[in-house]
């Protein structure tokens, strides 16, 4: 009789031993689980892991994989490709994929009701890009204009199922939501229809479950990192970085320069609630170019990045060798010339404050995200430089979803500090920043047409380059693009950070990256070493 329940015991505590999850952190609660909508690196994170896309660009190698689509053939004036999809594949819901939920993903995704920020990059100057299927498995894109590196923008869409009412819809990646506690936790769990197999014919992913614990604080998680409750780290501060290298060499992993940026800009929108006289000193490229002037990059990187990060010229990173405009540099810490600047724009010291024309003191807040301590300490040394302008600047930390409400949608803000992370190297992965009409165009988003003629010129140059295969004269385009940028200074670039992550002995098959996400963009094929360890629940 006891041989019989003990058994299975034995066997379910073998199951249980044997089971596998990688630990992991967001900082932030995602804004939203819509794939189409994400907007945010918590977001981006999440749909990475649960959603499946016909092409995939390879974060290591930065080639392009067959995903859904098993091929693919453009034509050679980039304005028609045509992919041949992967046969059997099923969604987690059991049903079968196929060319109608490419057909239905894109035009969900492209319903200008949506405001999806990954259709900017399917827009051209000549229009949309029109998807329709041929039989089951072929799905054709027709381009209105050639279409540059019309492959990779397809990186970025999730295809989802044209069956399910819900949202999130099942995917096709190879985890699914799990479980899900605002401001705590969300887990994955593996996804047993994924279609990919290993080399050796095994099915993926590899662990059972990856949990995301909310992590805000970046000293906790680096705390529980080193107690082994949390399996990598995907973004370290450069102070937390240096120390892991002393506390526990091999673990920290410097990948190099990244082709991300950190940068300050000026809300510019007529919607935001801010003054007249604010809203005349950030629309002037005079008072922005000062600001730039008055900031010692040099200090940022030597200081808040302990020499693991560049300073900023652009959007653009020297590492970007195809895409970087050679002829920019950023601009020196000046400020003499920063002054003179402001005093040709009717701006006066008074006594230690700087005053603009009708006399007005020159006094602004920077927003960021709390919890980083690079953005807060940048911060602090942009407010002390700029105070020997005799500007007054506040510092106010906002939790992420609050920041981002502030600076997509009530616009409540007058300068903000924050990044970009760059997907891809192709200047089209900017369109969703860099046009006029974008939801993400920081600093005057959503126009209905160009407020300025720099603006005008930006979108003319964005969409050109974005409709012919010649890498010529793209270059030419996103050149000017990059000149326009420095010379206007809607955003003051700050700095390239180098990639620095964390990864525990635990862990194998873990390749950081230069690109987003850094440590598990290779996710299925991970394993962890301990099965299940402990840790916040």
């Amino acid at each position: 009789m006891t041989t019989r329940w003990l058994a299975p015991l034995i066997l379910a505590l073998a199951m249980n031993a044997a089971a596998s999850e990688l630990h992991l952190t967001l900082h932030d609660e995602p804004k939203t689980l819509d794939p189409w909508l994400a907007a945010d690196e918590s977001a981006d994170a999440i749909a990475y892991l649960t959603e499946g896309v016909l092409i995939r660009v390879n974060r290591f190698t930065q080639q392009m994989e067959p995903e859904l689509a098993a091929s693919w053939k453009t034509a050679p004036d980039g304005t028609r490709i045509v992919f041949q999809l992967r046969q059997g594949v099923k969604f987690s819901d059991g049903s079968a994929f196929t060319s109608a939920d490419v057909v239905a993903s894109f035009e969900r995704m492209l319903d200008p009701a949506l405001h999806s920020p990954v259709a900017d990059t399917f827009k051209t100057d000549h229009g949309s890009v029109k998807i329709r299927a041929q039989g089951p498995y072929t799905v054709i894109a027709e381009f209105p204009a050639p279409t540059a590196s019309i492959e990779r923008l397809f990186d970025q869409v999730a295809i989802v199922s044209a069956k399910a009412a819900q949202r999130p819809a099942p995917g096709l990646g190879p985890f699914l939501i799990d479980e899900r506690r605002p401001g705590v936790s969300i887990r994955l769990k593996r996804n047993p229809s994924y279609w990919k197999r290993d080399a050796n014919g095994a099915a993926l992913p590899r662990v059972d479950s990856i949990r995301f614990d909310i992590e805000e604080n970046r000293d906790l998680e680096f705390l529980r990192f080193r107690r082994g409750e949390i399996d990598m780290i995907e973004k370290l501060s450069p102070e937390l970085f240096d120390r892991l290298a002393s506390e526990a060499p091999g673990t920290g992993i410097d990948a190099g320069p990244t082709l991300d940026s950190e940068f300050l800009w000026f809300n510019e929108s007529s919607r935001g609630p801010i003054s007249d006289s604010k809203r005349e000193w950030f629309r002037s490229a005079a008072f922005r170019k000062a600001v730039s002037l008055a900031i010692n990059r040099g200090d940022l990187c030597r200081i808040v990045y302990r020499g693991h990060a560049s300073p900023a010229a652009g959007p653009e990173s020297p590492a970007n060798k195809l895409w970087f405009n050679s002829e920019l540099a950023p601009d020196p810490f000046d400020p003499a010339l920063a002054m003179k600047q402001l005093t040709a724009d009717g701006f006066r010291l008074d006594r230690g404050t700087l005053r603009d024309r009708h006399g007005n003191a020159v006094e602004f807040s920077i927003i960021t995200n709390a919890g980083s301590k690079t953005r807060e300490q940048m911060a602090t040394l942009i407010q002390q430089d700029l105070a020997k302008l005799g500007m007054k600047i506040a510092i106010v930390t906002l939790d992420f979803p609050s920041l981002i409400e502030r600076i997509t949608r009530n616009m409540n803000y007058e300068a903000s500090l924050l990044g970009l992370t760059n997907v891809d190297a192709d200047p089209s992965e900017l369109m969703n920043v860099m046009l006029s009409s974008a939801s993400n165009h920081p600093w005057n988003p959503s126009q209905k047409s160009p407020e300025t003629m720099w603006e005008a010129e930006i979108d003319r140059l964005m969409l050109a380059q974005a409709a012919t295969a010649d890498y010529h004269a793209r270059k030419k385009s996103f050149d000017r693009v990059q000149e326009i940028l420095h010379e206007q200074e809607p955003i003051v670039y700050l700095l390239h950070p180098n990639a620095l992550t964390a990864v525990s002995p635990r862990v194998s098959g873990a390749k950081p990256a230069v690109f987003l996400p850094h440590t598990f963009w290779n996710a299925e094929l991970l394993t962890v070493r301990g099965g299940v360890q402990g840790g916040a629940q």
